[in-house]
């Protein structure tokens, strides 16, 4: 289980987010300013924060770039806002996902998991999670380097399982072309048409197409993300 901070000004979600962490077995503790919370982060071991960006005394954003300046545990932003620019920017300042308000407790343990997951990994040598990483239909197997849609295996190249993998792993979160670059192809920059054509050869493999998508959904000028067919 998990040491956890959730960094909450409202007092009935605040209230709600411990109930729930701590049925699950988790080590909360819980403040409402982002000053309290770096305080915290500070003297305090923790796996995971729930980041909230609307808090009092400092945007949940700049809160984001000073727990970042001393710290390199995970971080969840809990937001309202839904602006995929912001979020985007968010990422690339260091956060390692995000929830837009409302949400489930279930996606909440669901997202938790996958970060706690990643963490752990990179804490024991970047090894791959020995997990099986299941989005809808889609089982990843990161040790066999294994997949399978709907029971059915699938044949991908090892560009188009690592692109697969490192999507699956970061479920309804919008992936910035860059950063595909950098964690997939291990590149600083490059062009996008190589990564446009690595969609278009794992989206024929998945059964959809850019037109009609159900798992790898384009945004425009933002990104890509991975999410399971509704």
């Amino acid at each position: 289980m998990a040491r956890v901070l959730v960094v909450e000004d409202d007092q009935f979600v605040r209230s709600a987010l411990i109930r729930h962490l701590t049925e699950a077995s988790h080590t909360v503790r819980s403040v409402g300013t982002a000053l309290e919370a770096l305080r915290e982060v500070a003297h305090v071991g923790f796996d995971v924060v729930i980041l909230d960006l609307g808090l009092p005394d400092l945007d949940g954003s700049e809160a984001l770039k000073m727990l970042r300046g001393i710290t390199d545990v995970p971080v969840i932003i809990a937001t309202a806002r839904d602006d995929e620019t912001e979020i985007v920017r968010l990422l690339n300042d260091g956060a390692d996902d995000y929830l837009t308000k409302p949400f489930s407790v279930e996606h909440l343990s669901a997202r938790m998991s996958a970060v706690l997951r990643r963490s752990r990994a990179t804490t024991a040598g970047a090894e791959p999670p020995s997990r099986v990483i299941r989005v809808g239909g889609l089982a990843i197997d990161p040790l066999r380097r294994q997949a399978e849609l709907d029971g059915a295996a699938l044949d991908l190249t090892r560009r188009e399982f690592d692109l697969l993998a490192f999507l699956a792993g970061r479920p309804g979160v919008v992936v910035a072309r860059r950063e595909l670059l950098a964690e997939v192809w291990q590149q600083s920059y490059g062009d996008d048409q190589t990564i446009d054509v690595h969609l278009s050869w794992l989206r024929r493999k998945l059964g959809e197409t850019a037109a009609i998508p159900r798992y790898l959904h384009t945004l425009r000028g933002v990104g890509v993300k991975l999410e399971p067919p509704l």
